[in-house]
């Protein structure tokens, strides 16, 4: 059965984080915690953010809903902009010095070292904290002798939550995948009158992959299992193999997630058509 959240039901909080400034999120969705494609996905609403140039041993997408972030030398993200941050590749210093709001999954990437839920980092960051201090990013422990050993924060975290040391993947990306859909071209699928796509990529050995799909007043297309899509633009209808169940509407910023296995169509309503982007989740035996 395909998941179906709203973003008017996922409460904005100010979540406890490692890094430097504000960070508000609405958590709308989270995987398996403790397996390889574990994931979490949530749209971070910041006033103003900095995190100083690190990498992590997951996988990162992150579509720009309004205001910017500047990466450095890998770019700013404008709305509209989507970016890939493989595992093991440096990315930033990331900042934004006003308003913005972006949609982020994070999942575990192919190296199979998985993702740390929101719960178990919310958890060790405190307790890190009590032997530490955490400041723009960076956690710095003292030692017995007054010297002081600075790493960086979610690394620090991470190695809290598994109890060993973090050994990065190495880079399959030399840079993060900076990308803007609006030069890339709408392409008419044969076999499904009405709708159109845009390939955007598939990353790594495991295949995750960022597709948008253009579906007109009328029209239906077949989501795909593993994957989740997010609603851009355009309001409509998902209905499931069972024929009895009645279908669940979709309006702007609403999240569907097919697991394995799951089986789903969506069909655009109203005068204008529906606007979907899909983030296929890797693929893991």
């Amino acid at each position: 059965m395909v998941q179906v959240i709203h973003l008017e039901n996922v409460p904005l909080i100010e979540r406890q984080h490692v890094r430097e400034g504000i960070f508000c999120s609405r958590r709308i969705l989270n995987g398996i915690s403790g397996t390889p494609g574990n994931f979490s996905l949530q749209i971070g609403v910041t006033p103003s953010y900095y995190s100083p140039r690190h990498r992590h041993n997951f996988d990162q997408v992150r579509y720009q809903l309004d205001g910017s972030f500047d990466f450095g030398a890998d770019g700013v993200m404008k709305p509209g902009s989507i970016a890939y941050f493989p595992e093991g590749t440096y990315y930033g210093p990331q900042t934004s010095a006003s308003a913005n709001s972006t949609l982020v999954l994070q999942f575990g990437g192919a190296s199979g070292n998985g993702y740390v839920s929101p719960e178990q980092y919310e958890r060790a960051s405190r307790e890190l904290a009590k032997q530490g201090t955490f400041q723009k990013g960076v956690y710095t422990r003292v030692q017995r002798d007054g010297s002081k050993i600075n790493q960086d924060a979610y690394e620090a975290v991470w190695e809290e939550v598994n109890g060993r040391p973090l050994v990065y993947p190495r880079q399959r990306y030399l840079r993060p995948v900076f990308m803007d859909p609006k030069s890339f071209q709408w392409i008419p699928l044969a076999d499904r009158p009405g709708v159109n796509r845009k390939y955007l990529g598939q990353f790594s050995e495991r295949r995750a992959r960022i597709v948008f799909f253009n579906v007109a007043p009328g029209a239906w297309l077949d989501l795909e299992e593993n994957s989740i899509y997010f609603v851009i633009q355009g309001l409509g209808a998902v209905s499931t193999e069972d024929s009895a169940a009645p279908p669940n509407h979709f309006a702007r910023h609403t999240t569907m997630y097919l697991v394995r296995g799951n089986q789903a169509r969506v069909s655009a309503r109203g005068s204008e058509p529906a606007e979907l982007l899909q983030m296929g989740l890797p693929q893991f035996a």
